[in-house]
């Protein structure tokens, strides 16, 4: 195991009552073992009490070693970095046990908390199905992308129509046995050589002698020997969308009306007694209404073990803003989710791996150029010139707040880069220290701007720059949103400042243009390392249980252009509509960031 993931156990959890048929312990079966293969410690949690000789046959069948099976709640202690969760329909007090130990994922998650889950994949379930989205939707994630045999028709009209009949492990709606009678009866008219699977899990009691039908009770390797057949009939799932890959036509039969539901929205067809008639057997090449499920199967998503493998959640179980554990889903996108506060208002964003960002030279140069057209220390003056109108903010609040004359006014730039808004608070009379995790721009701070700085992330430990009380002001200016935990930061930020301490910070607004407009597009645009994402209206309840009392908030990023319907008529300055909308965009704050201004409590 590499030393990456040493000691960060994955527990996969399965749907192993009866009456759910054998699919969903089967494949988390064989993702505890590609797990394994790729060097993660996966582990299969089956409690005791459901584990049956059915099972344990299965388990001995799928070569799934005892030890990779943990049987009671003592794994809690194994303190794993993450749970999955292949439960067909998690219940409420279940999925909210799971959430208490580690972050949750869902795959094929039907039931009604489906919401409630950090992270969702859908593989069976279509994304035009009437449930919430996910994360990542793929049925390629089911196949085996090494599939090279594919499916050859029958040469002539006189060949006998080879046909497989399965429905899983279990079958407890007896549709093998119902479709095979049904078959045997067709077989007088057509010529078909007919393989009924049974299921390892089935109860085979029942005996079945029919003309033309074969009885198996498994078929070693399935998945890479469905291009053998001519057709395959089966329920909707693993096996329906692997007949698909092979380029085999599929008939489904539904064991319940959810079942039914999923096949239609997939596009399959349903077995019905008009299925066969004379032209059927005539057909040279699967007919492309067989095929239309798996129209996606060839997209770019690994293998659900790689995916998996891929993981390293970092998941808020409480707002990062106020502590809260009341919040709801908003948004899903692959690698992020993004939740909203009930309490404050904040929405926060939880990701499935952490984002590939280092704030380091190309962060100010290449990436900042990218986005704005020129490089952080070409927009120098620009962001000097903000600097002073914010500047002159803060010393309309001091002095409205009536506090004593202030001879020496500390100041602290949380973010500082290289160190523009230092350099015009130095220019004010402040005495400015900054604090930045980018090497480059603390270095620029401190031999060309001649102003303290420090290197590392806030909050930072054992500095002698850092002493309780020590600053008049403390800003943050874009720099907000890139905390996971702002709860520890306003706390640190709530102790560094003196009575009446000012702090001051800028960041973008869900509520501006482009997320009313549309808060998905908006949220789907937001950078990787935005972890909180704020609006002017809830900042002053989130400030408040920080410790602070909002004074000033000003509306800032207005783009008129960005209005539905009209605003392609405001894309030059000197159009009478983007005067008009710019007017309007500042009358009711619709500015897409915003800075806020507050004095400690």
């Amino acid at each position: 195991m590499t030393e990456k993931y040493l000691n960060k156990k994955i527990i996969i959890v399965p749907c192993c009552e009866q009456g759910h048929g054998g699919g969903h312990l089967s494949r988390s079966i064989t993702l505890v073992k590609d797990l394994r293969s790729l060097g993660r410690e996966a582990l299969l949690f089956i409690p005791q009490n459901k584990i049956n000789s059915k099972i344990e046959n299965l388990f001995q069948t799928m070569s799934l070693k005892s030890e990779w099976i943990v049987s009671n709640d003592d794994f809690i202690i194994l303190n794993p970095e993450f749970i999955v969760l292949d439960r067909f329909q998690t219940p409420l007090d279940e999925i909210l046990q799971w959430k208490k130990t580690a972050p949750v994922i869902g795959i094929d998650e039907g039931g009604s908390y489906r919401g409630g889950f950090d992270f969702l994949i859908d593989i069976l379930i279509p994304e035009n199905f009437e449930k919430t989205g996910a994360n990542i939707s793929s049925p390629s994630l089911l196949v085996k992308k090494n599939t090279a045999k594919r499916h050859k028709p029958p040469q002539t009209a006189f060949n006998a129509l080879k046909v497989l009949i399965t429905f899983g492990h279990e079958d407890n709606a007896g549709l093998g046995f119902k479709t095979a009678r049904f078959l045997s009866e067709k077989s007088k008219k057509f010529q078909m050589d007919i393989t009924l699977l049974r299921g390892s899990l089935a109860n085979n009691s029942e005996q079945l002698s029919l003309n033309n039908v074969k009885i198996q009770d498994v078929i070693p390797n399935l998945a890479e020997r469905l291009f053998e057949y001519d057709l395959v009939i089966t329920h909707y799932g693993l096996t329906a969308y692997e007949a698909v890959y092979s380029g085999t036509p599929v008939f489904l039969s539904h064991p319940t009306s959810y079942h039914k539901k999923l096949a239609k929205a997939a596009g399959f067809k349903t077995l019905t007694k008009k299925s066969f008639n004379t032209n059927y057997t005539n057909r040279r090449e699967p007919s492309h209404e067989y095929l239309s499920a798996g129209s996606r199967l060839e997209d770019s998503f690994p293998s659900l073990g790689e995916l998996i493998n891929s993981f390293s959640p970092q998941v808020n179980h409480c707002c990062p803003v106020c502590g809260a554990e009341n919040t709801l889903v908003v948004s899903r996108f692959t690698d992020r989710t993004y939740k909203h506060c009930k309490k404050c208002g904040i929405i926060y964003m939880d990701r499935t791996s952490p984002p590939p960002v280092e704030y380091e030279k190309e962060y100010f140069f290449e990436s900042y150029k990218r986005q704005y057209g020129k490089t952080y220390l070409e927009d120098f003056e620009n962001i000097k010139t903000a600097a002073k109108r914010r500047l002159k903010i803060i010393e309309e609040i001091i002095s409205q707040e009536k506090t004593q004359i202030i001879e020496e006014k500390f100041l602290l730039d949380i973010g500082c880069a290289y160190g523009p808004f230092l350099a015009s608070a130095k220019e004010e009379g402040y005495v400015p220290t900054g604090i930045d995790p980018a090497e480059d721009a603390v270095r620029y701070v401190q031999h060309e701007l001649k102003i303290t700085a420090i290197h590392g992330f806030f909050p930072i430990n054992n500095s002698s720059f850092l002493l309780p009380a020590s600053f008049n002001v403390i800003t943050l200016w874009f720099v907000i949103e890139h905390f996971r935990d702002c709860v520890s930061v306003f706390k640190e930020i709530n102790n560094l400042l003196k009575p009446n301490g000012i702090l001051a910070f800028s960041t973008p607004s869900f509520s501006g243009i482009s997320g009313r407009k549309s808060l998905r597009g908006f949220l789907s645009a937001s950078p990787a390392d935005h972890y909180t994402v704020w609006s002017p209206e809830i900042c002053r309840k989130a400030l408040a249980f920080a410790g602070f009392n909002v004074k000033k908030i000003v509306s800032i990023g207005h783009h008129p252009e960005r209005f539905p319907l009209i605003g392609r008529f405001a894309k030059s300055r000197k159009s009478p509509v983007y005067r008009i909308l710019m007017a309007v965009s500042r009358l009711f704050k619709l500015g897409d960031t915003f800075e806020v201004y507050a004095v400690k409590n």
